[in-house]
């Protein structure tokens, strides 16, 4: 399975993702979490001891200029558009209970967008990962889907959309979706989070009346102490790990399905 994770800032997507790796990792799945988010702190949500030490892919310049054969990314450099990568998740990934962890980075771009040896790289090596890629897959997205692009999107099983109760999430939640139909990704799920009635679930399920939802995540005083002391929720938050599990489950018997 290819699973992509986005959603707007602060709705609970990496916490979601980091539960669901682990969950589909203690299910004896091989499974590879990437942070493709510039916000990088899934491996902070998984409980990685040395998070901080993985650099990410797109500062990597030695290793960038080594497999586009470029000189430095200099204007007018001509470099390779289809570099060597399918060792790299092997050799930049980081292992801890279970779940390897590789964390992407991002290309600072301007108003035309940019073709150079770092963003070539990236595109190379999400490709990669989801076409070729034998792992299970997890992708912490920002909400702008950057990384996948309409080649490597056919490859991606699901797109889960993480959400709560409030407007501005609803709001990106279909602003997801367009740029999802842009590249033509079309299977989206909705995970309703911070649940803490049975009216937020009428409200979310009202106001995406025209999305499939996946499943809800209670509001969890226990992820939120998890997030303070820089813990892995999957540690502590009972609650969400069975709600995940079920939802795990239930992706098992869609990518089965087909």
């Amino acid at each position: 399975m290819k699973i992509a994770v986005s959603g707007k800032g602060g709705v609970g997507k990496t916490t979601f993702a980091a539960l669901l790796a682990k969950t589909l990792a203690e299910r004896g799945f091989k499974v590879l979490a990437v942070d493709a988010d510039p916000d990088a702190n899934l491996g902070q949500a998984l409980g990685f001891p040395d998070y901080k030490s993985l650099v990410p892919v797109s500062d990597m310049k030695d290793l960038i200029d080594e497999r586009t054969d470029s000189k430095g990314g200099a204007m007018g450099t001509f470099f390779k558009l289809n570099p060597t990568v399918h060792d790299l998740p092997d050799k930049l990934s980081l292992e801890h209970e279970g779940v390897r962890l590789m964390v992407m980075g991002t290309v600072q771009k301007g108003g035309g967008g940019c073709i150079c040896p770092a963003s070539t790289m990236l595109k190379a090596l999400m490709t990669h990962l989801v076409l070729l890629h034998k792992d299970v897959l997890i992708l912490d997205m920002e909400a702008g889907l950057e990384h996948l692009g309409r080649g490597t999107s056919r490859g991606v099983d699901f797109l889960v959309v993480v959400v709560e109760p409030g407007r501005r999430s609803i709001d990106t939640a279909e602003h997801i979706r367009q740029l999802a139909k842009d590249i033509g990704l079309t299977r989206i799920l909705i995970v309703g989070n911070k649940i803490r009635s049975q009216a937020d679930r009428d409200y979310l399920t009202k106001a995406l009346a025209g999305f499939e939802f996946l499943g809800f995540m209670d509001y969890d005083d226990q992820i939120i102490a998890a997030d303070m002391h820089a813990a892995c929720p999957a540690h502590v938050a009972e609650k969400a790990k069975i709600a995940v599990r079920d939802m795990a489950q239930r992706l098992v018997e869609m990518a089965t399905k087909g």
